[in-house]
């Protein structure tokens, strides 16, 4: 079932190609907008739980602040290794507001 929670309002959500971190329901979240379209991801990298939200974007990926592996912000498959992945929440902009599924 659907967990809809407030993230941030789309005044308060990253500019394009930038990220931020943020928190919602004690879940660490990496929110993204890559060339205006928002995605929301897991901040934890798996590698050595590096924080997302502190990296960067290139093409549609986060890249991890600390040893720059990259994420897909759309399925949160990871460029290299090929195994790793972060878990993608749903999104969705009601209004003002930015939601996750957080579920």
């Amino acid at each position: 079932m659907a967990q809809w929670v407030k993230i941030c309002s789309v005044g308060e959500a990253p500019k394009p190609n930038q990220v931020v971190e943020a928190e919602v329901d004690g879940i660490g979240v990496c929110l993204a907008n890559i060339n205006g379209e928002l995605s929301a991801m897991d901040n934890w990298c798996p590698h050595r739980r590096g924080p997302l939200g502190q990296g960067w974007i290139e093409g549609e990926a986060v890249i991890c602040p600390w040893h720059s592996w990259a994420f897909n912000t759309k399925t949160g498959k990871a460029d290299y290794p090929e195994h790793e992945k972060v878990d993608v929440f749903p999104l969705r902009v009601e209004g003002e507001d930015v939601l996750i599924d957080v579920a």
